[in-house]
């Protein structure tokens, strides 16, 4: 299982969209500065789950998503 996740800044008004297997795991990523697109807006919470069956679905669930 894959989920597509949100991630809100929670000092500018910035989002992040993307998958993982492991949101919790991702998160912390993503909060410690291991992500170098998401560093300066940290720290964040996750705004928004959605769980999908395989990675290819998450994966193209998440391009949808980010044209909107």
């Amino acid at each position: 299982m894959y989920t597509v996740y949100i991630l809100k800044s929670i000092v500018k008004e910035h989002y992040y969209i993307g998958f993982s297997d492991n949101v919790e795991e991702r998160l912390r990523k993503h909060n410690s500065g291991g992500t170098k697109s998401t560093r300066p807006y940290r720290p964040w919470k996750v705004v928004y789950t959605e769980t999908l069956p395989d990675k290819r679905t998450a994966w193209l669930r998440e391009r949808q998503i980010k044209s909107y």
